[in-house]
């Protein structure tokens, strides 16, 4: 990457999928962007929040789930009872947030334990490079394997997510889709500071498609190739290139425990602790 002098950091936007990102921060380009993707894709024309980002009724939309203890009853929202039994879930286009809260649900799960499987659900239409990048340099980094499981959509930075899973524990439900791309971007600025932001975003095309080539086992030329324009493929043909392993069809599912949720519900001298 390009070295930074002094103080002055040049401007960069960096888009790897719908969302754009100006430093990591939304705006509401980047939504505005990401809405118009996501209606692209479905029909409904309720199925995706148009507000304001900042207000989301997040709060709203997340069940609780209530267990029966020796003690009484206990509350969790659902993706913390999902964590428990070392689920993680990317849901949502990713930035800077849900890459920090991914990591540190990894590093975590990690820390209980590095034998057992953790299990990385993934819907998502991509999002900024580098915090994707910070994802996947935290799942080859952790001790404990990490499976990837798409769930609808793994596009772009997604589909790299998805890629880098362990090997023989990558999955595609059967109706999903998987899209990659080269990265998409803009640069402002005098000629100088756009061809320092050119040359970074060229380094970034190259570093993806090197992943992509390590985990898929494909040519690099292939990729650039493919990635040169938006490459969707069904979950069929998804593991055919290369990037699962598995289709999760009714038939197969008994052969792929590996994938399974593996974490033990608590019993009831867990919870008395």
């Amino acid at each position: 990457m390009m070295p930074v002098r002094g103080n002055h950091r040049p401007e960069i936007r960096v888009r790897d999928g719908p969302f754009l990102s100006l430093s990591g921060t939304p705006t509401d380009s980047m939504v505005d962007d990401f809405v118009k993707f996501s209606r692209g894709l479905t029909s409904l024309p309720g199925g995706i929040y148009d507000g304001d980002l900042g207000d989301q009724p997040m709060s709203g939309l997340v069940p609780m789930v209530v267990e029966q203890t020796t003690r009484g009853e206990r509350a969790y929202d659902i993706f913390s009872r999902l964590l428990k039994e070392r689920i993680v879930f990317i849901g949502t286009p990713i930035n800077d947030q849900i890459a920090n809260l991914t990591v540190a649900q990894l590093l975590y799960l990690a820390s209980e334990s590095s034998e057992k499987p953790i299990n990385l659900y993934i819907n998502s239409p991509g999002g900024v490079i580098y915090s994707g990048l910070g994802v996947y340099d935290t799942m080859q980094y952790i001790g404990a394997p990490v499976s990837t499981i798409c769930v609808g959509l793994a596009a772009s930075m997604g589909s790299v997510l998805l890629a880098a899973g362990e090997d023989d524990s990558r999955a595609c439900l059967p109706n999903s889709r998987v899209m990659i791309h080269q990265p998409m971007g803009g640069a402002e600025g005098q000629a100088s500071d756009i061809e320092i932001q050119a040359e970074e975003i060229m380094w970034l095309k190259e570093r993806l498609y090197e992943i992509l080539a390590l985990h898929t086992g494909q040519d690099i030329d292939q990729i650039e190739a493919d990635a040169d324009r938006n490459y969707w493929m069904s979950a069929e043909e998804a593991e055919e290139y290369g990037l699962v392993d598995n289709v999760l069809n009714p038939d197969n599912l008994e052969g792929l425990k590996s994938i399974q949720p593996n974490g033990e519900a608590a019993d009831d001298s867990e919870d008395d602790a």
